[in-house]
């Protein structure tokens, strides 16, 4: 009777393996930049971000990268995206205007 409730090794093993295979499929890796101290050429940096995000607007001649999450801090701007290069190019275009980061990490 005490035996029904508890899973049974080949269950657990098998529900690890189910998992595994799910999450090797679905994950991506994402890449982050943390942005500080605004530069005083770029007005309203969160704004632009998302309508470059958008397809609203254009910076330089980056493409826009459409999974870009942008989280607007105090005294900091994150962002982050599964697209690396896009990363690494806006990263480049954001430290040529007077803004420091992290980098993409």
């Amino acid at each position: 009777m005490g035996d029904q409730h508890k899973p049974s090794f080949v269950r657990v093993a098998m529900a690890k393996r189910v998992a595994s295979t799910w999450l090797s499929r679905h994950v991506q890796p994402e890449y982050r930049i943390t942005v500080y101290a605004g530069s005083e050429e770029i007005r309203n940096l969160p704004g632009l971000l998302r309508a470059f995000r958008d397809g609203r607007t254009r910076i330089a001649s980056l493409e826009p990268i459409r999974d870009l999450g942008i989280e607007a801090g105090f005294d900091r701007l994150t962002l982050w995206s599964h697209n690396r290069e896009g990363m690494v190019k806006l990263d480049e275009w954001l430290t040529k205007r007077g803004c420091e980061s992290t980098g993409v990490w």
